[in-house]
């Protein structure tokens, strides 16, 4: 009788190692999984870089971005963005900006692309807004200002920078970029 129970003893002390191997097991396993994972990603991002990398030096070398034309013929393309409602920098009190904007692009193409990047979009434009105290959009010049930048911000996420050599306006390099024009349909400060 006593064999039984000292055989018994010894089973159950053997489950939770046979246990707690196959959960060590497992482990080990997802994270190799993981770093397989990891690694493929940085490799893949590197590539981007490093085509991103030479394409910026081609263009380097041309001295000329990419001309985009405008067909008349063809109706224009607009992408509309989300309200945005941010808080503006401080200066005498709590203000905030309620905004509505669409953006023209040149062609569809240009459209489909742009919400593909549409997260980096959004993130840059509210840092933007964010940046501005309520002083600098009061003005029309002061919205017509804010609009070329969000322009720049929405040709810089699709590759394109504006032209050192070539100003606008207002001033301001000007952008021969894809994303022709941010117009505002809502603009609140408060």
């Amino acid at each position: 009788m006593s064999k039984a129970p000292a055989k018994a003893e010894a089973a159950e002390g053997e489950a939770p190692a046979k246990g707690g191997k196959k959960k060590l097991i497992i482990i080990i396993v997802a994270v190799l999984v993981l770093a397989i994972a990891g690694a493929g990603a940085f490799m893949m991002m590197g590539k981007k870089k490093h085509a991103e990398g030479e394409e910026a030096e081609e263009e380097a070398v041309s001295h000329e971005p990419p001309k985009v034309k405008v067909d008349p013929s063809k109706p224009p393309i607009f992408v509309q963005l989300e309200q945005f409602t941010v808080n503006l920098a401080p200066e005498e009190g709590e203000h905030f900006l309620q905004s509505t904007m669409v953006l023209r692009v040149a062609d569809a193409k240009v459209g489909d692309s742009l919400k593909l990047y549409m997260p980096e979009l959004k993130h840059r434009i509210i840092m933007l807004l964010s940046s501005k105290k309520p002083s600098d959009l009061v003005s029309s010049e002061g919205r017509e200002e804010l609009a070329d930048e969000i322009k720049e911000e929405a040709n810089d996420v699709l590759g394109y920078a504006p032209n050192p050599k070539k100003k606008n306006k207002r001033n301001r390099p000007e952008d021969d970029g894809p994303v022709l024009a941010v117009l505002f349909n809502q603009f609140i400060v408060q």
